[in-house]
């Protein structure tokens, strides 16, 4: 990426709106092209507070409520409503009929137990 141009923002602005040929204020400021002056005079607008800044965040998505059964009869969570809810691929989930549809409720998955076999020679 290349490096910014340090510029007196109130020089810019100036020099625009007193009508200095475009040419001219590219030379002076070092601009190589028409955008990067654009650009430019639109950063210096901004921080000047002549205009109001650009809100540059994106939206956050909704995330889907909606499980579907599939063809294989599995039950599809969307991955955006799995990482929301902390959820991961080694929990097991016990289902339930309630009278308002049915609940997956979280089951705790028992500690996995190592069985070794006893080596030592018994006489």
């Amino acid at each position: 990426m290349a490096k910014k141009k340090l510029v007196e923002h109130n020089a810019l602005v100036q020099a625009i709106e007193m009508g200095t040929e475009k040419e001219e204020v590219m030379e002076k400021f070092g601009y190589k092209s028409a955008s990067t002056l654009k650009v430019a005079y639109l950063n210096a607008l901004m921080a000047l507070d002549k205009v109001p800044s650009v809100n540059n965040q994106r939206k956050k998505k909704k995330v889907a409520d909606v499980v579907k059964i599939n063809t294989r009869g599995n039950i599809v969570i969307p991955k955006e409503l799995v990482d929301l809810m902390g959820l991961n691929d080694t929990d097991l989930f016990k289902i339930e009929k309630t009278s308002a549809g049915i609940a997956l409720k979280l089951v705790q998955r028992p500690p996995k137990t190592i069985l070794r076999k006893n080596t030592s020679s018994r006489n």
